[in-house]
């Protein structure tokens, strides 16, 4: 099997991505669907409305996920994740069931999006610690990168199938699917062979779990300036239900289809970003540097297009640019950290990630009613570029950054380390 699919030799493995990959379809055709219902049929292309079921949908992943983590170190991922799945599908099933009725109004889809930000939140660090117990830690980064290519195909289908469906047959049919979608992923662990998966040692049970966890992290300053990147580029960069909606009904007046069309654009070069990660052995940092400041000029690009296409386009490049990003800050994060306190770290991880959208969506959605969708973008570009400054900061300040020239070979970056820092590196320019 080609190295770029090494992981999908591994039976659970396959189990695994071929459930999540029919979930991932329907959670995206419901995300379409629920941003679609909110600002054409609820409000009258409120774009803060959007920002508040996304506020509800993210927030608790930003307070639950440190304790989450303790429970994915403790518990039985497998069967954690089991429960966590069901319900989520139940969830899908009765918003549906309001909206098919003709009973739902505005507070019911704001309410079962809290609800289904409380159940990820819990899903969320067992759902990303269990890959490293399917595969080996020699495959784990090719199983991350392939999990990010199956959840950016699924954002490429999942939003174009979404707005044909909702202008066929309506919103309501779009949130049953999705609940049907919950099957594949519970049926996919419940195959699983048990005997051949690595479960990490449990966490010891008592008090100081969670502190032990921040402790860990706060003496890893490599860990540390991944989650600001991560922060900033999450927070105010990864708002993109509100760049596309705004996007399409505002500046390029598009209706439903085309809407979910930009999705698609979008998860097409995450795809691809995903697919180049996968190829790699091991990531590196400077995936995640250099990632962090072609993000910036990728959105910026994409906040100036003149026209729907050219602004499709920026989109495919943005996705390129966003999965070679996270794909590497996740897959290094989870490499580098002891089995042990994976679960907790990733809950930090995903609670940085995922939970700054509480913080940062208020701020981009205000921005586009105040002063339109362009300059809103322009704050998600500058939050690239911003981190990536960060980083080369943190590179010269604590990492002794010096660039040196070789007469035999290209100009390379050099990392070198004082005693007290442990080994040296070196990051090629």
């Amino acid at each position: 099997m080609s190295s770029m699919f090494r992981s999908l030799a591994v039976p659970n493995y396959r189990l695994w991505f071929t459930g999540a990959l029919v979930s991932n379809v329907g959670t995206w055709m419901q995300r379409t669907a629920q941003d679609w219902i909110v600002l054409t049929e609820l409000t009258d292309h409120d774009a803060a409305a959007v920002v508040i079921v996304m506020a509800l949908q993210f927030g608790p992943m930003l307070v639950l996920s440190p304790y989450a983590g303790v429970l994915a170190d403790r518990y039985d991922k497998r069967k954690l994740l089991m429960v966590t799945q069901a319900v989520m599908g139940l969830l899908g099933l009765a918003l549906g069931l309001l909206v098919l009725t003709g009973v739902a109004h505005l507070w019911h889809v704001y309410g079962f999006a809290l609800l289904l930000g409380i159940v990820a939140a819990l899903d969320a660090p067992a759902r990303q610690a269990f890959v490293s117990e399917i595969v080996s830690d020699s495959n784990l980064a090719n199983a991350v990168a392939l999990n990010s290519a199956s959840f950016s195909a699924a954002r490429m289908v999942g939003p174009a199938v979404a707005g044909v469906l909702i202008a066929l047959i309506g919103t309501g049919w779009v949130f049953l699917l999705n609940a049907v979608s919950f099957l594949a992923v519970l049926a996919s662990l419940h195959r699983m062979r048990v005997d051949a998966l690595r479960p990490a040692p449990p966490a010891a049970r008592g008090r100081g779990r969670l502190r032990e966890g921040m402790r860990y992290v706060a003496g890893r300053g490599d860990i540390v300036i991944i989650l600001v990147i991560v922060f900033l580029v999450g927070t105010f960069g990864y708002n993109f239900p509100i760049f596309t909606s705004t996007m399409a009904t505002v500046e390029f007046s598009a209706g439903a289809e085309a809407f979910g069309l930009l999705s698609s654009f979008l998860a097409l070069g995450s795809v691809a970003g995903a697919l180049v990660s996968a190829r790699r052995e091991r990531p590196r940092m400077r995936s995640v540097f250099l990632g962090a400041a072609l993000f910036g000029i990728t959105v910026l690009l994409a906040a100036v297009a003149p026209s729907y296409w050219f602004f499709a386009a920026a989109l495919t490049l943005v996705g390129v640019v966003s999965q070679t990003l996270m794909t590497a800050a996740n897959s290094t994060v989870q490499l580098t950290t002891e089995p042990a306190m994976r679960g907790r770290v990733m809950a930090l991880y995903m609670a940085i990630f995922v939970g700054g959208t509480p913080l940062g969506a208020p701020v981009v959605g205000w921005v586009a009613n105040a002063f339109g969708p362009r300059w809103a973008m322009g704050v998600g570009a500058g939050s690239g570029l911003l981190a990536a400054l960060l980083a080369v900061f943190w590179l010269v300040r604590y990492q002794h950054l010096r660039v040196r020239v070789r007469r035999d070979a290209r100009p390379r970056l050099v990392v070198t380390h004082d005693g007290a820092a442990g080994s040296g590196g070196t990051v090629s320019g």
